[in-house]
């Protein structure tokens, strides 16, 4: 008899995919300057440390807070005690001013339609059981977070049917690819209920431009369906003219509360990636379905955010000389950082998709490969996991169609640290290269050689021919 249950004991987590592999090992073999210099350099996680020193000093000039105190007197009590599901009203003003700040004030962000959870990947996980049953599909274009088929199928039931986008157009969204999903997924007998995008893009470090939202929003009306929008790398886009928030896109429309589409609309942000701040689980959902609002708010008692950091960050928040400094600082560090990394694998023949935001770039190596194969691709992998001491996401494990891209974080280590991966995926190429010369120096000889004996075997060829008819 079984004694566990079908969810305890199946694989369906995703934890086999090779998105996770090359963690694991880096945790046997993590790379230190001094302690371990040959270890293996983490570029699988996207993590933006470029500026604590920002949030560092703010706490340093603000000691009451870490102290949780509020005007010299402690609101320990206060905290300590029980807090609904709801959050803190001053909290999640702060949220929406924040996040109306990164979009350049461009649209307005109701505190009532926004509901706190522990980080974004519960946010997304709640949105499915909201919006979608076990065994009804999302279309997402991919290449996508490897996260999301764990996030988005593995409690819910709910499938993920790809859009398929091609390096021919930078991977952007077409009509046509919408159209194949949509059929592919009645093919299957699923059900669509919505589309979920990133933008920015994970792992492609884009931004959507609105003929591509327009497209989403055109076909998401004609098929009455939901549209997710992922948007948790909102504050690192490099150029804030170019990002454009599907909340933004809509309302240009004129898509309003009487719209039929209003309702199908619905964000997903956290303060993980543009506050460096994974560990703080602070996520949300933003839905102007009060009913979605409604049912994820009671979806949060299982995993809520803490009063403490609640606490903390409502006084972060509400410093808009802080945020304003944070918010500039940050992007330039992380324009310069991409920039370094671009510059150092372009000097040893790799090119990247050009970005614009981001903590990754998506690094094109379909010429290091031995043949077009997601198996040489996997070969490739695993050659700068083990020879070259990088972790880097494979593109297959984003469900890219072609072999070959790989996703390259930069913002979660020193700039000396980079410096040396750079160095090493240099040297690797280097390698490849000069043995690919040598093979080919080879075979120039060896053919050489071949044609030099047919010049002496061929004259000899009639007098061969004739030998049996004079014996």
């Amino acid at each position: 008899m079984q004694m566990l249950s079908k969810k305890a004991a199946c694989d369906s987590h995703g934890q086999d995919s090779s998105y996770f592999l090359g963690w694991q090992e880096y945790e046997k073999n993590p790379y230190h300057e001094v302690q371990n210099p040959n270890g293996i350099i983490q570029m699988g996680l996207a993590e933006n440390q470029l500026s604590f020193d920002l949030a560092e000093s703010w706490l340093a000039d603000n000691p009451d807070v870490l102290g949780l105190k509020r005007d010299g007197k402690s609101v320990f009590k206060e905290l300590a005690l029980f807090q609904d599901y709801h959050g803190m009203p001053t909290f999640k003003n702060e949220l929406v001013e924040f996040m109306a700040k990164l979009r350049g004030y461009k649209v307005e962000f109701d505190p009532k339609k926004l509901v706190l959870v522990a980080g974004s990947t519960s946010a997304n996980e709640s949105l499915m059981f909201c919006l979608a049953e076990s065994g009804e599909a999302f279309l997402l274009p991919t290449p996508y977070y490897p996260g999301f088929d764990r996030d988005l199928k593995w409690r819910t039931g709910v499938e993920i049917v790809p859009i398929h986008c091609s390096s021919s157009n930078d991977f952007k969204i077409t009509g046509c690819a919408l159209e194949d999903a949509y059929e592919q997924a009645k093919k299957l007998n699923l059900n669509v209920k919505g589309v979920l995008v990133t933008n920015p893009s994970n792992p492609l470090g884009t931004t959507m431009d609105r003929d591509e939202l327009n497209l989403l929003i055109d076909f998401a009306i004609t098929k009455k369906i939901h549209i997710v929008s992922d948007e948790i790398y909102s504050g690192t886009v490099f150029d804030s003219t170019s990002f454009v928030s599907i909340i933004e896109a809509v309302t240009d429309r004129n898509i309003h509360d009487t719209h039929e589409l209003w309702k199908r609309i619905h964000m997903v942000y956290s303060l993980s990636k543009d506050l460096g701040l994974p560990g703080f689980r602070v996520g949300m959902i933003y839905s102007n379905d009060e009913t979605v609002v409604a049912a994820a708010t009671k979806m949060s008692s299982f995993g809520l955010v803490s009063s403490q950091t609640q606490f903390l960050l409502t006084n972060m928040l509400s410093d808009k000389k802080f945020t304003n400094k944070y918010i500039e600082e940050n992007r330039k560090r992380l324009k310069s950082r991409k920039e370094m990394l671009v510059s150092g694998l372009s000097g040893a023949g790799i090119e990247c998709l050009n970005s614009n935001a981001c903590l990754f770039c998506w690094v094109d190596m379909r010429h290091l490969l031995s043949s077009d194969t997601f198996e040489a691709e996997k070969e490739l992998s695993k050659r700068i996991l083990f020879e070259v001491g990088l972790n880097i996401s494979p593109g297959s494990s984003c469900h890219c169609s072609e072999p070959g891209w790989f996703r390259m974080c930069f913002a979660n280590m020193s700039q000396e640290t980079l410096k040396v991966a750079i160095t090493r995926i240099k040297d690797f190429v280097e390698s490849i290269t000069s043995s690919r010369e040598n093979c080919n120096h080879e075979l120039t000889v060896l053919d050489s050689r071949r044609r030099s004996v047919s010049k002496w075997v061929l004259p000899l060829s009639p007098y061969d021919n004739n030998e049996p008819a004079d014996r």
